[in-house]
C-alpha cells in the first residue's frame, strides 16, 4: 500500500472518531434529561362517601330583634336617678329611671282633701234626704186624713187645702235632697278618679323596663327635664328568642309552604368566628310574607332562634340555610376533586396505584357542616372509590401515583438520577 493511502486512511478514522464524541455526549443528556416512565406523581385524595345530604335553599339573613321599645316617660318632670348601666341587660319590671314627683304628691294630698270634705258633704245630704223623707210621708198622712175628714164635714175646706199644700211642699223638698244627694255622690267620684289619676303619676315616675332585653345608649341624665311621651330615654331590644329574616326566590314558595304546612321547617345560620372558624345555630322557619316583592322576585321568611348564648346580634347579616328535606345514600366527594373538561365533568380516580379518568354527573353543590365544599355525584363513581383532590394538572391516564398523606413529599431534584 502506498504512504500517502495510508495518511488518508488515518485521517478518516479520526475524522469518526471525532463525529461519534458528541453523540455519545447528547445520548448521555438526553438519558439524564428524561426522566423513567415510572416515576410517581405526588398528589391528595379521598374516598367517595355515601352519606345522608340535606336538601336546602341557602340565602343572606338579617338578624332582628323580637321586641323593640324605645322607652318614653309618661310625665313631665327632672330626672332624678338613673338605675342601670346602659348596654346591660334588664328584667322586666326592672326599675330604670326615677322622675322628680314631689309637684304630684302635692296634688295627691289636695285631692285627697277634697275628697274628704266632698265625702261628708254627701253623707250630709244623705241626713237631710232621710230627715225629709220622714217630714214627707208625714204629710202625706196628714193630708190623706184631712181630705177624709173635709169629706165628712169635720174640717173646712181651706183646713184640707193647706194640709195639701204642705204635703206638696214636703214631696218637693225630697225631691231637691235626693238631687243633692246625686250631686254629692257624683262629686265624691270626680274627687276618686283625680286621686286615681294623680296615683297613677305618680307611678309613672318609676320608669321600668316593659320587657326583657338588652338596654342601649341612654339618652338623658340625671337632672334633664323630660316631657312626656317626647325623648327616648333608652331603647330596649329582646335578644332571645331573636329573628333572622331572609328571602328565597318566588319559584320555591310553593314547595316551601307545602312542606312548612305538614311540619315545623329548619333553619341553620352560619356565624363567622375568629381564626377563620364558623359555628352553626339552629332554629325554625316562623313566618312566610304575605306577597312577593316584585321588584327583587323574592318573598321574605323569618326564622325563630332561641339566641341564649347571644350568639346571633341584631343588625349582622349571617348566612342561611333553609332545610326542606333530606336526600338518603348519596354518592358525596370533596368539591375540590370534579375537573371540567371538552366532553362534561369528570375526576381521576386511583386504583391499584395508578390515575384513571371517570366520567361524572354532579347534581349539586352544597356546604358541610365542616364548612367544606361537597359535590353530590348522579353517576359515574360508587363509595368506596378513592378520588384524587390536589395535583390532578400532571396526571395523564396511567400514571403511577405518590399519595402525600400516605407517603413522605420527595421532591424531584432530591431523587437520584440515572447514570448514563
Amino acid at each position: 500500500m502506498k504512504p500517502h493511502s495510508i495518511v488518508s486512511i488515518l485521517k478518516i478514522a479520526s475524522l469518526g472518531a471525532l463525529l461519534c464524541l458528541p453523540l455519545t455526549s447528547c445520548t448521555r443528556v438526553a438519558a439524564k434529561a428524561n426522566p423513567t416512565a415510572t416515576e410517581a406523581i405526588p398528589v391528595r385524595a379521598t374516598h367517595a362517601v355515601s352519606e345522608d345530604v340535606p336538601l336546602e335553599i341557602a340565602a343572606v339573613g338579617n338578624v332582628e330583634a323580637m321586641d323593640r321599645v324605645e322607652l318614653k316617660s309618661r310625665i313631665a318632670g327632672q330626672i332624678n336617678r338613673v338605675a342601670f348601666v346602659e348596654g346591660e341587660t334588664v328584667t322586666k319590671g326592672q326599675l330604670l329611671f326615677s322622675i322628680d314627683g314631689e309637684a304630684l304628691e302635692r296634688q295627691i294630698l289636695e285631692e285627697e282633701a277634697d275628697l274628704e270634705r266632698d265625702a261628708a258633704m254627701e253623707q250630709q245630704a244623705f241626713a237631710v234626704e232621710a230627715r225629709d223623707t220622714v217630714a214627707e210621708k208625714q204629710s202625706q198622712s196628714e193630708a190623706d186624713v184631712a181630705r177624709q175628714l173635709g169629706t165628712l164635714g169635720v174640717i173646712s175646706g181651706q183646713r184640707v187645702s193647706q194640709l195639701m199644700t204642705t204635703r206638696d211642699t214636703a214631696n218637693a223638698t225630697l225631691r231637691a235632697d235626693q238631687a243633692a244627694v246625686k250631686a254629692a255622690a257624683g262629686t265624691t267620684k270626680v274627687d276618686l278618679a283625680r286621686l286615681a289619676e294623680m296615683q297613677l303619676l305618680l307611678r309613672f315616675t318609676n320608669v321600668v323596663a316593659p320587657i326583657s332585653g338588652r338596654a342601649g345608649a341612654v339618652t338623658v341624665k340625671v337632672g334633664n327635664m323630660v316631657r312626656d311621651n317626647d325623648t327616648t330615654l333608652v331603647t330596649l331590644l329582646q335578644l332571645a328568642p331573636i329573628y333572622v329574616t331572609f328571602g328565597i326566590p318566588e319559584q320555591s314558595l310553593p314547595e316551601v309552604r307545602r312542606l312548612n304546612a305538614a311540619g315545623q321547617l329548619t333553619v341553620n345560620v352560619s356565624i363567622d368566628g375568629t381564626n377563620g372558624t364558623s359555628s352553626v345555630v339552629e332554629g325554625h322557619l316562623a313566618f312566610v310574607d304575605n306577597t312577593v316583592d316584585a321588584t327583587t322576585g323574592t318573598i321574605r321568611l323569618k326564622a325563630v332562634f332561641s339566641n341564649n348564648d347571644n350568639a346571633l346580634w341584631p343588625g349582622e347579616f349571617v348566612k342561611v340555610r333553609l332545610r326542606l328535606g333530606v336526600e338518603t345514600s348519596k354518592t358525596v366527594v370533596p368539591e375540590s376533586s370534579i375537573q371540567d373538561g371538552l366532553d362534561g365533568k369528570y375526576v381521576w380516580l386511583i386504583k391499584s396505584g395508578t390515575a384513571s379518568i371517570a366520567p361524572v354527573t354532579v347534581q349539586r353543590i352544597y356546604r358541610s357542616p365542616t364548612g367544606a365544599e361537597q359535590a353530590v355525584v348522579g353517576s359515574g363513581i360508587k363509595p368506596g372509590e378513592m378520588v384524587v383532590t390536589e395535583g390532578q394538572l400532571r396526571l395523564t391516564a396511567g400514571a403511577t401515583i405518590n399519595l402525600l398523606d400516605a407517603l413522605p413529599n420527595i421532591a424531584p431534584e432530591s431523587k437520584p438520577e440515572s447514570m448514563p
